[in-house]
């Protein structure tokens, strides 16, 4: 009996939870180290400690969630009851994070974030990693999955530019410093909050096509991953590009402050880095349709570091060549993301079809692992840098001189270091070979519609 076709509320419904996943993924990258650094008065090395830490165990909680969301699936036929203790919590965390009394020294500031950061991204994956396992089980149709994955990198997108922009106007519209931080943390946590939560209500509906057969040991994850060559390898190349993507993330507010010269133009430079994905986005796809989907990430990815090895110079130019060159760095970072997060149900279908058994949630745990690892090293990255070309740590109402030596560094770490790190990721999107047609004889289940990959 053929199954269900989604209804598009369904779908809509489900993509919703990428708003709320696309702030948490933004707003933290850009705006925590600079709040550690410029409003806390912490040390760029050890804020660069403090952002890292908690995704460490980032690493080591989300395969262990997504043995548990499995065992989930398996005794109740949803995992939707994470994604609502998800988008409960993360809320919370996320603005106590931001809410560091006044009083304690810097240590002591920064052992708070440190802590409500890791309650954060305990929230966050719990939402995340049974979010991401959900469209391999609700549709067997491969054709359906790429249109719930073009409304989820929609929403993902809307989100990014949103937050990104609005993020550092709501810091300024608070007043700035501590106050300014928490009410942009109150306004960013509800919203995210309320996105996550439509997923869950917005899924109620949904029948899963697939269950998992049993929760994975250590072990077994492992040993998943080493079958899984595919995954492996995208999840690689994408890793690779989420570190190059979170280090000019942390570094755009350090550029705007001390090479451009105004915090404010943050807001303008993360429009233009992430703007344009709502314009290309049709296009990547068009690119997709026609020449496949991991020539259109390839093509992405080749784009991106030439814009960025573009940028190196960026001192020398005019503000509205910087503007520009970052606003290619956008066209190109839609790509970037469109390309794997649809690619990444095709590894999972065809696991499926190969192995016998349905695991979605060990991989979309290992997925958010490397995920969440990337965009924290990010952050670390351009501490690390700017702790060795001497930065100069300042806390609110202070302006802290820096030394010609940190103001190269600030344009390496959002420059250099992203380009090498692009460059690394080439050779394995290339190795990456599951197409369409491979797809299609791994599995017996007719498409509704053959579409390249």
């Amino acid at each position: 009996m053929p199954q269900r076709r989604l209804r598009r509320s369904e779908v809509v419904g489900y993509s919703i939870g990428s708003f709320g996943t696309g702030g948490f993924g933004t707003v933290p990258g850009l705006l925590l180290l600079f709040y550690l650094t410029d409003t806390l008065g912490v040390a760029a090395s050890l804020a660069g400690v403090i952002v890292f830490i908690p995704k460490l165990w980032d690493v080591v909680i989300d395969p262990v969630l997504g043995s548990l969301s499995d065992r989930t699936m398996l005794r109740r036929g949803s995992r939707r009851p994470w994604l609502l203790l998800g988008g409960l919590t993360l809320p919370v965390a996320f603005v106590l994070t931001f809410a560091a009394p006044g009083g304690l020294t810097a240590a002591g500031t920064g052992t708070w974030v440190a802590v409500l950061f890791v309650l954060a991204v305990t929230a966050f994956s719990v939402f995340q990693v049974s979010y991401l396992a959900m469209p391999a089980e609700i549709t067997d149709d491969y054709a359906e999955r790429i249109d719930i994955m073009s409304w989820r990198i929609v929403f993902l997108t809307v989100a990014i530019l949103l937050f990104g922009v609005a993020a550092p106007l709501l810091v300024d519209l608070g007043g700035g410093g501590r106050a300014g931080y928490l009410t942009m943390a109150l306004v960013v946590g509800t919203l995210m909050g309320l996105a996550m939560i439509g997923a869950w209500w917005g899924t109620r509906t949904t029948t899963a096509h697939s269950v998992p057969e049993q929760g994975a040991t250590v072990r077994e994850q492992v040993t998943a991953l080493r079958e899984n060559r595919d995954f492996a390898t995208l999840l690689g190349a994408f890793v690779l590009q989420a570190l190059a993507t979170g280090t000019m993330l942390a570094g755009a507010v350090y550029v705007a402050t001390y090479l451009l010269g105004d915090e404010t133009l943050t807001s303008v430079l993360f429009a233009c880095l992430v703007g344009p994905a709502v314009l290309v986005m049709p296009v990547w796809r068009v690119v997709g349709l026609r020449l496949g989907k991991q020539r259109g990430f390839l093509l992405a990815t080749l784009v991106f570091i030439t814009a960025v090895v573009a940028l190196v110079f960026l001192r020398s130019y005019p503000p509205v060549l910087v503007y520009g060159v970052v606003g290619l760095v956008g066209v190109a970072y839609a790509g970037m993301q469109m390309f794997p997060l649809s690619m990444l149900p095709d590894t999972l279908a065809a696991d499926a079809a190969r192995s016998g058994r349905q695991r979605a949630g060990v991989f979309t745990g290992i997925w958010t692992a490397g995920e969440t690892t990337g965009f924290a090293l990010g952050p670390a990255i351009v501490a690390a840098v700017l702790a060795l070309t001497g930065f100069v740590s300042s806390t609110a109402g202070e302006s802290a001189s820096q030394p010609d030596t940190a103001l190269t560094g600030i344009t390496l770490a959002f420059t250099a270091v992203p380009a090498v790190l692009a460059v690394l990721s080439v050779p394995l999107v290339l190795r990456y070979a599951l197409s369409a047609e491979r797809l299609s004889a791994l599995t017996s289940t007719p498409t509704t519609e053959r579409l390249p990959s």
